[in-house]
């Protein structure tokens, strides 16, 4: 935990991974991250693998949070939330807006009950356009923005991650960093930053994509290099590789170790835009040559060329890898219970500041009673919310019904 965001109070109501990244990266920054569950817990704690009571899916996106089991649907769960909205400088949640209005937490609510509020909300389809109301998870966005048809002349797939989530995530996060600073500035009222995960992926795809139809209606989408059929790892004698030779240099120096110096020779080379025109053919030429070595033999001498490249780790290889071995990626804070062997560090490094030990992502209502009473509620008003089925103090997570 990197305590740069001491002393800002984070409201997170979210469920599976977008809204509980972003919950995480701020937790991770520091900031004291009240997550609101309902009594049956995130689904993502009856994930599987299960391991320390709770999915892996749960434990990699709740880490230093401090959690409520709360129900947000009995009319005695306004209370307790309007408190803790008056004391929350952020709002984090990943409701659909008429859900979050049924609930007594919409903007508008919310910013009534807390006029410097930062409230983020992170929705599938923006709320201008005639998607507004459809629902989304991960797998619906890729669909969507065009991820999982990107590659021309083949079925359409999804990238085997939950990449709109985690993008959307970060989104998420500089949005309400930048309205932190905003406020700190000076900024007066509420602030309401809105997460739309289609529009979002879809500037993320297009980003390269756009294209010629940046310049002209009638202009060719796609961005050639990206889309080449030959663009991917290439077999080496043992394994598979990753190479690229991008700059006209880096080129070179690549095709005169294979023997093909010829090439640098033709007049479409010497030009950046004539050689990207002509990349599927480069590409070729390379996946001919790799064939001819083993992995090992060539990372050593791209490496010593100055060429990019790495070989291709399969997701098991990456818990042995030497570079992650080096800095102890995924060592486990010695605070986390003995069935947890590894976590996921926070990636960013920060010098000069001075990190203190993580917390494991928390059982289900594990701080229910603590949160109350910081809230003013005495003993006698939180047993009687308990007993009403509002609250609950639950020692171990619980199974979700659609699991």
């Amino acid at each position: 935990m990197i305590p740069l965001l001491k002393g800002i109070h984070v409201l997170e109501v979210s469920t599976v991974v977008m809204g509980p990244l972003a919950g995480q990266i701020l937790a991770d920054l520091g900031a004291e991250v009240l997550k609101v569950e309902p009594l049956e817990g995130d689904i993502a704690r009856a994930s599987h693998p299960q391991g320390a009571g709770m999915g892996a899916l749960f434990v990699n996106n709740n880490r230093n949070k401090k959690t409520i089991a709360l129900d947000l649907k009995k009319p005695d769960a306004r209370p307790v939330m309007e408190r803790m909205i008056v004391r929350a400088d952020v709002l984090l949640h990943n409701l659909r807006p008429d859900s979050a209005g049924r609930l007594g937490i919409g903007f508008d609510a919310a910013a009534q009950i807390n006029p410097k509020l930062i409230y983020c909300s992170a929705i599938g389809f923006g709320q201008r356009g005639r998607y507004r109301n459809r629902p989304a998870y991960d797998d619906i966005i890729q669909a969507a923005s065009g991820v999982a048809g990107i590659t021309p002349g083949e079925e359409p797939r999804f990238v085997p991650t939950i990449l709109a989530d985690k993008v959307c995530a970060l989104h998420a996060v500089y949005g309400i960093l930048a309205s932190l600073v905003a406020r700190a500035h000076g900024r007066q009222g509420a602030i309401h930053v809105q997460i739309p995960m289609f529009e979002a992926m879809v500037s993320f795809v297009l980003n390269e994509h756009l294209a010629g139809a940046t310049f002209s209606a009638e202009g060719d989408i796609g961005y050639p290099r990206i889309l080449s059929a030959h663009r991917r790892p290439h077999r080496t004698r043992d394994g598979w590789i990753a190479v690229l030779p991008y700059t006209a240099d880096q080129w070179r120096r690549f095709l005169a170790e294979i023997g093909r110096s010829e090439i640098c020779a033709e007049p479409w080379f010497a030009d950046a835009s004539t050689r990207q025109a002509r990349v599927d053919d480069l590409y070729a030429i390379a996946s001919a040559a790799l064939v001819g070595r083993i992995t090992a033999e060539w990372i050593e001498i791209l490496s010593r060329l100055d060429v990019p490249c790495s070989e291709v780790n399969r997701l098991e290889d990456l818990l042995h890898n030497p570079h992650l071995a080096d800095s102890d990626f995924f060592a486990a804070d010695p605070a986390y219970p003995p069935e947890i062997v590894r976590s996921l560090p926070q990636p960013v490094v920060f010098h000069g500041v001075s990190a203190r030990p993580d917390r494991p992502a928390p059982s289900l209502g594990a701080h229910t009673r603590e949160i109350l009473r910081s809230l003013s509620f005495n003993d006698e008003e939180i047993n009687r919310l308990a007993e009403a089925g509002v609250v609950d103090e639950c020692s171990s997570s619980k199974s979700h019904p659609d699991h």
